[in-house]
């Protein structure tokens, strides 16, 4: 029943950008670093600037300032990639889309990824050598 209520709701593309924008935003929880670090969240009615500051690399997802709080999902503007506290890409149109030009633009401009969220890079990068255990303990429950 409750799968049917998804399809109802969802369109069926809607629901596999679900999955994965919840797959990747859980996998940071999962090894239990810190999303703040990687995901930011800027309402439409603040500064850019004020967002992107301190930002060394990272997604900024730009939300409608809901203020009559009629809807429970926030409405997505714009997604934008940041490097350097400047937005380099923009008008992307999901976080797994956003996570490819990131990691296409660290490897573009030979960039050194965030210490404090070396498991997430090296899950996602996956380059085939000896992982650390908390990526194999990942591995091992969904295998």
């Amino acid at each position: 029943m409750f799968v049917c209520f998804l399809f109802c709701f969802f369109k069926v593309s809607d629901i596999t950008k679900h999955r994965k924008t919840t797959a990747l935003e859980g996998l940071l929880l999962f090894l239990l670093e810190k999303s703040a670090n990687l995901l930011k969240i800027c309402l439409d009615t603040n500064s850019v600037n004020c967002c992107t500051k301190g930002v060394k690399i990272g997604i900024l997802t730009v939300e409608e300032d809901d203020v009559a709080g009629v809807t429970s999902q926030p409405t997505v503007i714009n997604m934008a990639i940041i490097l350097e506290e400047a937005i380099v890409l923009e008008d992307i149109k999901d976080l797994p889309s956003a996570f490819a030009y990131l990691f296409g633009l660290l490897y573009a401009f030979n960039m050194e990824y965030l210490k404090e969220l070396k498991y997430t890079f090296e899950v996602i990068m996956d380059l085939g050598g000896t992982c650390s255990a908390r990526v194999q303990s990942l591995k091992s429950k969904l295998c």
